[in-house]
Order: structure tokens, then sequence, then C-alpha cells
């Protein structure tokens, strides 16, 4: 099994409070904020977090959403501003570890028992633009490829910032977050493809965007 060199949790973040936002749903659960304790994990998150929308940002497929350190700090050199954890909305701030090259369906072990599937890239949202209020922010965003994972939780427990992360599964079909966010095509379609004709379970959301990419290719 490959183990992150050093890889650990830096911070975990969940909701400090719901804000008012202009989106249909009319509030937001964008404004997470590192906390000190331990917090249990299940199937729809953190313990005390919210989803205000569910449809989009949540549910068992999105139960957390993590995000590099190392692509927090270029963003900050980027902006010339701070990028503090969850203030891109995540509720794993982690160092040491390739979010964004991670494969989909691979696994991480997190402290000694939680264990968590990369299911789905992060796709930039109003909401998000709103939360930054930088020009551009979603097409910036976007051709920055730096999106982060979304991740279901697949043996629950407990999660704290400085635990480790350990790579326990990566699937070999080469697909990973940055790839496919960036250049999903009709190949890396079929691998994926292949890959859940193999016994890899994929999240509906992928499903879902493999068939707009084979349409497209058709």
């Amino acid at each position: 099994m490959r183990v992150g060199d050093g890889a650990r949790v830096l911070a975990v973040c969940r909701v400090a409070e719901l804000l008012p936002d202009d989106g249909n749903v009319g509030v937001t659960a964008i404004d997470k904020q590192p906390v000190e304790s331990r917090l249990k994990v299940r199937g729809l998150g953190l313990y005390g977090d919210v989803q205000a929308d569910r449809k989009h940002h949540g549910g068992n497929t999105k139960a957390l959403y993590a995000y590099a350190d190392e692509a927090a700090q270029w963003w900050a050199a980027e902006l010339g501003r701070p990028i503090p954890p969850g203030l891109f909305g995540e509720n794993l701030r982690t160092a040491g570890l390739d979010v964004d090259g991670a494969e989909i369906g691979e696994r991480w072990r997190i402290g000694e028992k939680l264990v968590v599937e990369v299911t789905c890239p992060r796709v930039p949202c109003a909401t998000f633009q709103r939360r930054m209020g930088e020009p551009q922010w979603v097409r910036r965003f976007t051709e920055a490829g730096r999106v982060g994972a979304y991740l279901s939780v697949v043996h629950t427990g407990t999660v704290g910032s400085g635990d480790s992360v350990e790579v326990v599964r990566r699937p070999g079909h080469g697909v990973t977050i940055a790839s496919w966010f960036t250049a999903g095509d009709a190949d890396q379609a079929d691998a994926l493809v292949a890959a859940e004709a193999g016994g890899l379970e994929l999240a509906r959301e992928m499903r879902e965007s493999i068939a707009r990419v084979r349409a497209r290719a058709a």
C-alpha cells in the first residue's frame, strides 16, 4: 500500500454559521472554520456540520471535502491574500497529500479507523464566487485545476488535526481528480467504465459526468 510521506490532516473544519445567500436555497454552509476537538465522522460527514444544499454539495458521495494546503498556498501567492483552512468550504485541509492527483475511487485511512473514498472533483459555483469576492473566480478556479476532492465515508471513525493520512487503495485506472476535471475525455471515461466493471463503484456524479463526456464524443 502507498503511504503519503508525512501526509496528515492540517485542520478539520465545520460550519460556523449558515449565511444568507442569493442562490436557490437562500442560505449557504460554506462558512467552515477549524475546530480544536476531535469530531465523529458518519455517512453524511462531520458531527455538527451542515449541508445546506445536498443536491449539489452534499449527500453520502460528498460527505467531506478535502483541499490540499499546498494548493491553498499556491492560491495565496496568486491572490496576494491568506487562504486559511475552511475558506474554500473544505472540511479537511491536508498537508503532504496530493489531493488533486488522487485517483477516482482511491481510499485513504485517516487516523486509526476512519476510511474515506475519493468520489469526484469539486465544481466551483456562484456561491463560492460570492464567498471569495474575487473577479471571475469560478473561471479562474476552474482554469487552475486545483479543485480538491469530495469524499465518501467507507468506515466511520473520528478525525482531528494532526491525524495521519495513508493511501490504502489506488485503483490503477489512472484517472485523477485533476485529469478528469481539466481534460476528461472518452479515453478516461472508458478507463473508469472498465474499472467499474472490475468492481469499482463510481459515485452517481461521476456516472453522470462520464455520460456527458461520452455523448460529446459520439
